[in-house]
């Protein structure tokens, strides 16, 4: 009895993998049957009737698109600042410029082609 059923590590992969999807089916299904039975979840009302002659809403205008000024986007920018501010720095950041270095992109291409 204390010897392995099987000692093959595909079986054992097979057996592994069909025991992990079969959990995750079932959590799906329980998370479905959580929300159709949520006690949390607002009551809906039922729709009150709306009059014929209503008149009929004016769209409201389209907002302007946003304004995008030269350089490096916000985005990056915050991005920036949070893994300078998570590395531990302490100080202000007062620019961020792009460099422009094709040396860079060189050397990714050599070593490429060295490592192949």
């Amino acid at each position: 009895m204390g010897h392995p059923v099987t000692t093959n590590p595909l079986i054992i992969m097979l057996i592994n993998m069909t025991v992990v999807f079969i959990v995750l089916v079932a959590l799906m299904y329980m998370i479905k049957l959580i929300h159709l039975v949520d006690p949390t979840k607002p009551k809906e009302e039922p729709a009150k009737p709306v009059a014929k002659l209503a008149p009929a809403p004016v769209p409201a205008p389209a907002p302007a698109p946003p304004v995008e000024e030269e350089g490096i986007p916000s985005e990056v920018v915050a991005a920036i600042a949070a893994a300078v501010a998570s590395c531990g720095a302490s100080g202000q950041i007062r620019s961020i410029r792009p460099v422009n270095r094709e040396g860079w992109k060189q050397s990714g291409r050599m070593h490429g082609i060295h490592s192949v």
